[in-house]
């Protein structure tokens, strides 16, 4: 322990000097990364390139421009996302709250930044498999199952990760987005069974949180409606659980930060699962 954290009795800060690891579960950002077709993709490039200006005392200096949309790489929606029915979340019109070309309500700006309570459920690792199978619907069984074999629970105010191993295929960005297999992920039961246990934010290792199926893309989101729309419950994108799911590490401490970027409906974000030094 520290003398700051005996002078001030903080247990945080004692946590800290007691040890404390970050994993990294956002995916990087870099030039032809996965990106589904309804976003505009990544791009960086050097505005300004060493040697373009010398300054008198030899110095000089690179800097870049970043494009990107709110939902690329790994990133949280804000409840101003999705609509049903022309109302956003808590029947809030949607027309009028965008007027001015930014949300005047639900905007990502309004996600409070903190840490919390985090799971991840590998329904993977359930089925014994290293990925689940193109377009396979995880249910609200499967997530009863595989937070029973972790013996842990989500908590109210907390977040659920889910594992389905489709990271592993980040590098081939075609079958990572799936168009001709389908993408597993969540059905409207398990968006439910989310809900029930209070949590503040959803997230899993795919393009869209819930299942794509084959050849269907996202013609209809239905776990979005469930999860923003209905119940106010922000979904993260594109993470990279396979880090944890390979070293067992089921619950944790998750930072969540999303950039403060007034009216937008999402944001990149680098979240990170903090657990004792020693795991």
């Amino acid at each position: 322990m520290t003398a700051t954290s005996e002078r001030t009795g903080d247990p945080l800060l004692a946590a800290l000097a007691a040890g404390v690891e970050a994993i990294d579960l956002a995916q990087p950002l870099a030039n032809g990364m996965p990106c589904s077709p309804n976003h505009p993709g990544f791009r960086m490039l050097l505005s300004r390139r060493h040697g373009d200006m010398v300054r008198e005392d030899g110095g000089s200096a690179a800097s870049e421009v970043i494009v990107t949309g709110g939902h690329v790489g790994t990133h949280i929606d804000a409840l101003a996302h999705v609509s049903q029915d022309g109302r956003v979340h808590g029947g809030v019109d949607a027309a009028s709250a965008q007027t001015g070309g930014s949300f005047a309500v639900h905007g990502v700006d309004a996600i409070r930044p903190g840490l919390c309570h985090g799971v991840l459920l590998d329904v993977a690792g359930l089925h014994g498999v290293e990925r689940l199978p193109g377009g396979y619907g995880i249910t609200a069984d499967d997530l009863t199952a595989a937070a029973e074999q972790a013996a842990v629970r989500p908590r109210r105010g907390g977040v659920c990760l889910v594992n389905t191993g489709w990271s592993t295929l980040w590098s081939d960005p075609r079958r990572y987005l799936g168009i001709e297999s389908g993408v597993p992920g969540i059905t409207p039961d398990a968006a439910q069974w989310l809900v029930r246990h209070g949590i503040v934010a959803a997230g899993a290792d795919t393009s869209a949180f819930e299942q794509v199926h084959p050849g269907r893309g996202h013609a209809t989101l239905p776990v979005h409606r469930i999860l923003l729309v209905e119940h106010g419950t922000h979904i993260i994108e594109h993470l990279r659980l396979g880090e944890l799911a390979d070293r067992g590490i089921a619950e944790f401490a998750f930072v969540l930060a999303p950039l403060n970027i007034v009216g937008a409906t999402g944001s990149p974000l680098r979240p990170l699962a903090l657990v004792s030094g020693d795991r």
